[in-house]
């Protein structure tokens, strides 16, 4: 059986190179080549996606870009597999295409034959990512989730101001009217939820969000 492939990408040279790999893999035919998401969108407009398989694109083209094409392909045309090939590695771009269902990324330094394998494996119905997009993906996503800001009360933000300008615990309930356990409460409460493991770890914590410039 022979799979039908479009290459999307404003570099000839790049086109090129992949149209030579391709041709070493007989089960593999190119229907179209374009410069850019606009013409893909525009062929398969007037064309629909049927007989087609496969969407080789990369990012940063001229008009439209591989992420909004990847979107408009998996809106209305689910039955055509995408593969991102880029020299991109930018987690919030893989996690936006991720988020668009594309069926693969690899970075555009990949060797021939992981090239050849990850078009295989889509065309398979599998996905397919290389290492050091699952690498850079993973960082991100680890790193939006340390980023992500812990919603404190304004009460809670009160105690916080007052434990990292070294306020003791009955000071600090002299000054905001509450009880002594209370504040001991609102303290054990937000090393809790900010993570932290002693009163340093608040004061950090408090510097870090710019109570302390005030």
């Amino acid at each position: 059986m022979t799979y039908n492939l479009i290459i999307a990408d404003d570099h000839k040279m790049f086109i090129d190179g992949l149209l030579s790999i391709l041709k070493e893999a007989p089960e593999f035919s190119v229907a179209l080549t374009a410069k850019n998401g606009a013409q893909v969108v525009k062929y398969l407009d007037i064309n629909g996606a049927d007989g087609l398989h496969l969407l080789i694109t990369d990012l940063t083209m001229p008009e439209m870009g591989g992420i909004e094409l990847n979107k408009i392909i998996k809106e209305k045309y689910p039955t055509l597999k995408t593969l991102v090939v880029s020299m991109h590695i930018d987690g919030g771009m893989i996690d936006t295409l991720i988020r668009n269902n594309v069926d693969g990324y690899v970075p555009k330094n990949a060797e021939k034959d992981e090239l050849l394998t990850a078009v295989r494996t889509i065309i398979g119905g599998e996905k397919y990512f290389s290492t050091e997009i699952k690498r850079a993906y993973t960082d991100a996503m680890f790193e939006n989730k340390k980023n992500e800001e812990v919603s404190l009360t304004d009460r809670e933000t009160e105690v916080l101001k007052l434990i990292a300008e070294e306020n003791t615990t009955q000071e600090i309930a002299d000054k905001l009217f509450l009880s002594k356990h209370t504040i001991e409460s609102y303290r054990k409460n937000l090393i809790s939820k900010l993570q932290v493991k002693n009163l340093a770890g608040l004061t950090k914590h408090a510097i870090k969000i710019g109570l302390l410039d005030t």
